[in-house]
């Protein structure tokens, strides 16, 4: 069993409005405060760096640099300068415009490949993508902690790795899903028995959320904006939120039915 995100190992602080939260002090402090970006676009072509393994610092106000490793799984369509990234030792995943955020300091592409992985369980891997499970986790003293949540899909470039959302916690997460199933960690939850599954809807006009502007008000009513950046295959009615003050990728349900 693992420890819960990262939190108790880490000893690291809990996030604004879930609670839960992994990554590095400096990387989540100031989160709130507005992105700034460089001034000219280089007018060469980039290399593709999707696949790749990258290294950086990170530099927040007045902190001290930090520095990051991590694999690059995904290059957003809708936004080409924003890409996902699994940091090394961190759950969830982080949207970064690496090329773009001058918190990012001295981006370096490694010439460290990305271990090749692939899903042993074929079978057990389709079972479980758009499943309703609950993930036990190692809480304090040794206790059982289950969080519920849904799996997403399985995880670009890294394939032996599956997307997952908590219902405590609606941000990204990777894990290595198939592996904690066979120890016991992790529970395909029973389809309700009131609740016919959700029938696949109409992809024409649910693709339309995607590129869409969202605004979100807060417990204390002030306002985030952000962009809907992925419609999820197996629940086309879940999709990837980035906001605009946040590195985090949300997952809502924006077409719940009555």
């Amino acid at each position: 069993m693992k420890t819960p995100h990262k939190k108790v190992a880490a000893g690291q602080a809990t996030r604004e409005t879930v609670n839960r939260h992994t990554g590095s002090a400096n990387m989540r402090k100031k989160k709130t405060s507005q992105k700034k970006q460089r001034g000219r676009p280089s007018s060469q072509p980039r290399r593709n760096i999707v696949g790749c393994r990258i290294s950086h610092g990170w530099k927040e106000g007045d902190e001290p640099i930090t520095q990051w490793k991590g694999t690059v799984l995904d290059q957003v369509p809708i936004n080409p300068s924003l890409y996902l990234v699994k940091y090394d030792g961190i759950d969830c995943v982080y949207g970064l415009e690496l090329h773009r955020d001058e918190r990012i300091l001295k981006l370096k592409i490694l010439p460290d490949k990305v271990p090749f992985s692939r899903v042993r369980d074929v079978r057990l891997a389709n079972t479980i993508i758009g499943k309703a499970v609950e993930h036990i986790f190692e809480g304090e003293h040794g206790s059982k902690d289950e969080w519920r949540g849904m799996v997403l899909a399985q995880a670009p470039i890294m394939k032996a790795w599956f997307y997952i959302t908590y219902e405590k916690d609606p941000v990204l997460y990777m894990y290595q899903l198939l592996d904690d199933y066979k120890e016991g960690d992790l529970r395909i939850m029973p389809e309700s028995s009131e609740s016919p599954p959700a029938e696949r809807e109409p992809e024409g006009v649910i693709d339309g959320l995607i590129g869409k502007h969202v605004e979100y008000t807060k417990e204390d009513g002030s306002k985030r904006t952000g962009k809907v950046i992925h419609q999820v295959k197996a629940k086309p009615s879940v999709y990837f939120i980035k906001f605009d003050d946040d590195f985090h990728i949300y997952v809502y349900d924006l077409v719940k039915k009555s």
